[in-house]
Order: C-alpha cells, then structure tokens, then sequence
C-alpha cells in the first residue's frame, strides 16, 4: 500500500440537517452523529429488511442481551400488523424480557401509539424509539 495515498483528501464534514418538528423529539439532528454503534446498527438493519421485503416500513428491536430481532410490515388479508410490533412480537417469542431500544423505518412522521405502547410493554417507558426515513436518516428517538 502506498504510503502517500489518501494525503490530499480533505476530511469531509456530516451533513448539517435542521431539527425535525415532532411533539415527541428528544435530541436534534446534529446529535445524529453522536448515535451509538449499536443503535445505528438497529436502523441500519430495519432499513435492509424494508428494502428485501419491499414492504411499508422496516423494524429492529435490541434486546437485554443484546440480541436483535428484525421484522418487516405483515400486511395479509387476514393479519395486518407494523413492523415495529412484529419484531416486538418477535423478541417475546423468543424469550426477551426487556428491550433496550427499538428503530422504524419509515415514511410516517412517527410511531403509532400502538407502536409505542408494544415497546413500552416489553422495555418500559424509556425505551428509546428512533424514527429513520427511508434513507436511514435519524429522525427524531421517541419515548416508548
């Protein structure tokens, strides 16, 4: 590898985003770049089950454990259910007893009150919900 390679790049600046107006916003979207690993992780995975499944919206929830649990928007004549509570569904089924944190990919300006009230049941009222458009720019993080 070249020693010399790489010298005349300039570091390129995160894109500056102005606020998102949600009556349930907790940080800005300067603050995106502070996300924890693992939570981007959660988005980024929520947005790829969105995309291979093309469907409305894509979900992740972490575990206590750390485990995810990926789940995509089930909209069958005979079941209709977001993405978010699927894979809320999900980690129940398959033994979590907490959540540390949830991500939707989506286009709506913010989870449901359904939504929000599944995460609350399993990780209780401070789990973060963090909202990502389609792109997987975080949005706003919710209260469960």
């Amino acid at each position: 590898m070249c020693p010399e390679a790489g010298r005349d790049r300039l570091p390129v600046p995160p894109p500056a985003s102005p606020p998102v107006n949600a009556p349930h916003m907790l940080i800005r979207m300067s603050e995106a770049a502070q996300l924890d690993p693992e939570d981007r992780k959660i988005i980024t995975l929520a947005r790829s089950v969105r995309a291979r499944n093309s469907v409305a919206e894509g979900a992740a929830v972490r575990d206590e454990t750390g485990r995810t649990y990926v789940a995509g928007t089930v909209a069958l004549d005979s079941l209709k259910l977001s993405a978010l509570r699927t894979a809320v569904a999900m980690a129940v089924a398959s033994g979590a007893t907490s959540l540390e944190a949830a991500a939707v990919v989506t286009e709506a300006e913010s989870a449901s009150d359904e939504d929000r009230a599944a995460v609350r049941d399993l990780g209780g009222a401070g789990t973060p919900v963090l909202l990502a458009g389609l792109d997987g720019t975080l949005r706003a993080t919710l209260p469960a």
